[in-house]
């Protein structure tokens, strides 16, 4: 073939490919349709239902139970050496997560700590859902080693031997039960009362959707740019986002093997396939006698999914309040957003069990903008007991 003609057809190519992303990519985004208005109104905070009861919690909804809760939350005297609380690992200023790929406590943790945000709202609790309740899950780092590493017997001794906390225990829990186990699980339920009150608050992103529906153009502009809305577009289109991250919370509450790595020196995490035999079989469960629902409304437990698919599968976390949060993923393996966007752009093979996901094939310049969105979820965290 002649240079010349190499050339020409090579110029050709470089002027479609143009003339195909100036098409693609319009000076301003288009207009949103009514099914896309639709899919934004569906994911902002005004679509958030009012939190739903917890039966297996009598004080669940109790403010005293929360400002008690948030005592023990922060209370260091809840460890075997008088250093760790629940906020070792859910840092406030960290949107309740600990920045590192591990949590670190007495020992080293297996996994990295989840954020609590809006956790309430979920019928599962750790990445791998191993509890089915947040007074159940506050419980288990008690009592883990590399935890907080201390037993029930001393935490109890604390609760019913501190003048100022046994007065408030006696006056949530009538009759001042002192057994063992029913102390332990009366402490668990007022930590979760606390974290019940731990929501997002909204955020740029919700407060553009509002404009979307008022029909306020000027505001629009002001409140995400361009690139913020193509980003968008493509988290509800292209970029198949939804499949999990959908709802006001940006989460399914479910459990999907997405194909991220092992953690160097880890043997694969079987997840969701091991969680949900050890929820079933917890001492501390909605079936449990320690729950307060005396009809044993567990629907959660009794549809359980429990097949092999669930190996490698870790639970939906939110997309909102991602800033001051990474590292990402179950063990902190991608260091920052654009890490975890490049990972399902690439969509690679799962080191166990079989990745969901497939390759989205979306260019640089859309990587930025989806992570620009992400970004527009940040606000600050509501805690009204504080």
């Amino acid at each position: 073939m002649k240079p010349h003609l190499v050339y020409s057809i090579g110029l050709i190519v470089i002027v479609a490919a143009a003339v195909g992303v100036w098409q693609r990519w319009p000076s301003t985004p288009p207009d949103w349709n009514v099914a896309e208005l639709a899919i934004l109104k569906s994911l902002s905070l005004e679509s958030l239902p009012v939190l739903p009861k917890d039966p297996s919690n009598a004080v669940a909804d109790n403010p005293l139970a929360a400002k008690f809760g948030r005592q023990l939350f922060f209370d260091t005297r809840l460890s075997a050496n008088g250093e760790i609380s629940c906020a070792t690992c859910h840092q406030e200023e960290r949107r309740f997560t600990d920045g590192l790929q591990k949590s670190q406590a007495i020992g080293v943790t297996d996994r990295h700590a989840p954020s609590i945000v809006g956790t309430a709202y979920s019928p599962w609790q750790f990445w791998d859902g191993r509890r089915d309740s947040q007074w159940a899950q506050a419980l288990a780092p008690l009592e883990d080693p590399n935890e907080h590493g201390t037993s029930r017997e001393q935490v109890v001794d604390l609760i019913l031997n501190d003048a100022e906390y046994r007065a408030v225990y006696d006056k949530l829990f009538a009759g001042g039960r002192t057994e063992l186990n029913v102390v332990f699980g009366n402490i668990g339920k007022s930590i979760a009362a606390f974290e019940r009150t731990v929501m997002p608050s909204p955020s740029r992103f919700d407060d553009y959707v509002q404009a979307v529906v008022g029909g306020d153009t000027a505001r629009q502009g002001e409140l995400l740019s361009d690139d913020e809305k193509w980003g968008l577009r493509l988290f509800i289109g292209d970029a198949n986002c939804m499949q999990c991250h959908n709802g006001p919370l940006f989460t399914n509450h479910e459990f999907h093997n997405t194909g991220v790595i092992s953690f160097p020196g880890d043997v694969p995490d079987k997840a969701r396939v091991a969680g949900v035999q050890e929820v079933l079989a917890a001492e501390f469960n909605c079936r449990s006698d320690y729950s307060d629902d005396p009809e044993r409304q567990c629907a959660e437990l009794e549809f359980a999914r429990t097949g092999v698919e669930l190996i490698g599968a870790f639970k939906t976390p939110s997309l909102r309040n991602l800033e001051n949060t990474a590292p990402f993923m179950h063990k902190g393996q991608l260091a920052t957003l654009a890490d975890v966007l490049r990972h399902y752009n690439d969509a690679p093979d799962s080191m166990i069990g079989h990745n969901e996901a497939k390759p989205l094939n979306l260019s640089q310049r859309e990587l930025r903008q989806l992570e620009q969105f992400l970004m527009t979820l940040a606000a600050p965290v509501v805690t009204p007991t504080t």
